[in-house]
């Protein structure tokens, strides 16, 4: 029985999922994603160090493909995960720094300059790319300034998903959803800007080559083999961005469809047939983005979300027997809809969308001695899911289009009274397709187009669909989370002075 492989680059795990042709899970492995704050002067600095991304995500697939009796069934293998953090190698592919994660924010003298002397709206127009201090742009133009012998020494720029290719087949190659994260790039022209990077300063030859998701790229080399435990020669096929990864094996790729992708961070994606490129959607913060389906694009908004919930369990249920997942939530679901009138403004990473704010902070309201231990949590995801109602609401007002279905997917999918109360809250019906690990089967079915093992994303969705659960909006609850909703749009403006001046002050 033949196989594919799709390796997973999250900001938590690194995870590699062998599935059959039908998308059964047949193997897999994972192992924790480490990061690193190497500079005792700058403690919030944060890096993945790219020995430990190769290292660890050859154990995760020496662990898959241990399962098997056969390496060499698996047909070729694809690479997903987080789209902006980078890294810079030599002329012979050293790397010679590591990646700066999206939770560093070490880049905002970079996104100060890049505002003045570019501006937002050039960007968007061109790239459909929000200013976030985490754009791949920001990265290379901090090392130009601040480690110039490095730079001096830098060949090529390979985002995290490009860097792991390499590893595996000597390839320097980046696909259309992942040069969409670089503020570099032409959402029209599916090729990097001229005009961006003039601007910018960035030299055009760091740049790696472009290709639509799904293109072969080479064959697994015998160094890679020997780390990995797959087969030398097996296909080594483009991926792309983890979100619209998952898109694929769900539907969520069909224009009409909000596709929600609930995880460390969530993201409500829109898929539409050309790029819209509204200045009311940049203003949402939204980003406008080559799909990983060919020729679609996806405009979606994303969000820290599911961090949330793992800082309350561990800064606030401590060591209790309630910092266990199914009691914390059990509490939650015994705390009455509404939470006790506690509210929750998750904006624990500043906001990104629909309130675009890199100084807003997260907030409790409305506590009083009443207040349970599962109002806090309850309060939390009802937060989150007004989060959820923002966007979609922004996405549909930018986008001029009903989106008529919700299909949900990521961890966050296996916890029911999570997505109960995601229905409750936006008053939408919430589909979960019963699909193992979307995001790596996203990039498994990739690597099955380019094999020509499915003729298309259509044909491979068809094929590996599998229906779940649906979750319907109680309608005793409509009218109580309609004036929640408004009460939640009304936080962020009434915390928004308080939290700017909180920002403006020393930490110590």
């Amino acid at each position: 029985m033949d196989h594919l492989l799709g390796i997973d680059l999250g900001s938590t795990s690194l995870k590699a999922v062998v599935y059959d042709l039908e998308g059964n899970v047949v193997a897999r492995g994972s192992r924790p994603t480490r990061r690193s704050h190497p500079d005792p002067e700058h403690p919030e600095w944060t890096v993945w160090e790219p020995e430990h991304i190769w290292s660890d995500t050859a154990v995760a697939v020496r662990q898959a493909v241990g399962q098997l009796d056969d390496p060499r069934r698996i047909r070729g293998v694809a690479v997903t995960g987080m789209g902006m953090d980078g890294l810079p190698v030599d002329g012979e592919g050293r790397w010679l720094y590591p990646f700066i994660s999206w939770h560093d924010p070490r880049t905002a003298p970079q996104l100060a300059w890049w505002e003045e002397h570019i501006g937002a709206a050039k960007v968007f127009s061109i790239g459909g790319n929000p200013l976030w201090p985490i754009n791949s742009a920001l990265r290379i133009l901090w090392v130009r300034e601040n480690e110039p012998q490095v730079f001096a020494r830098t060949e090529k720029w390979l985002l995290i998903e490009d860097f792991l290719n390499f590893m595996l087949c000597g390839r320097q190659v980046t696909d259309y959803s992942m040069a969409s994260c670089t503020l570099l790039f032409d959402q029209r022209r599916l090729d990097w800007s001229e005009e961006l990077i003039r601007m910018s300063g960035i030299p055009r030859r760091l740049l790696c080559e472009v290709a639509p998701s799904g293109t072969p790229l080479g064959e697994v080399h015998r160094e890679a083999s020997r780390a990995t435990g797959l087969a030398e020669g097996t296909p080594v096929i483009l991926g792309g961005h983890d979100h619209l990864c998952g898109a694929l094996p769900v539907g969520g790729f069909r224009p009409g469809v909000a596709l929600d992708v609930t995880g460390t961070w969530e993201t409500v994606i829109a898929t539409t047939d050309e790029p819209v490129l509204k200045d009311q959607l940049r203003q949402k913060g939204m980003t406008v983005q080559a799909h990983v389906a060919r020729g679609r694009y996806a405009t979606w908004g994303g969000s820290v979300a599911a961090e949330m919930l793992e800082w309350y369990r561990a800064q606030l249920a401590g060591q209790s027997a309630a910092a266990d997942w199914p009691q914390l939530i059990e509490a939650a679901r015994q705390s009455p809809p509404g939470a006790r009138r506690v509210m929750f403004l998750p904006h624990m990473s500043g906001a990104s969308c629909p309130v675009v704010d890199s100084r807003s902070m997260g907030a409790v309201v409305g506590l009083t001695g009443q207040a349970t231990a599962g109002d806090l949590v309850r309060a939390i995801i009802e937060g989150l899911d007004y989060q959820f109602l923002d966007t979609v609401t922004a996405l549909e007002s930018g986008l001029e289009a009903s989106l008529d279905r919700v299909v949900a997917v990521g961890g966050a999918t296996r916890n029911t009274f999570w997505m109960q109360n995601k229905a409750d809250v936006s008053g939408r019906t919430i589909e979960v397709p019963a699909v193992e690990e979307a995001t790596p089967l996203g990039a498994a079915i990739l690597a099955g187009i380019g094999l020509g093992i499915y003729q298309d994303e259509e044909d491979a969705c068809r094929r590996v669909y599998k229906p779940g659960r649906t979750y319907r909006p109680d309608p005793s609850l409509r009218r109580l989370y309609a004036e929640g909703f408004k009460l939640y749009r009304e936080l962020y403006p009434a915390l928004a002075p308080i939290h700017h001046r909180l920002a403006a002050m020393p930490l110590s």
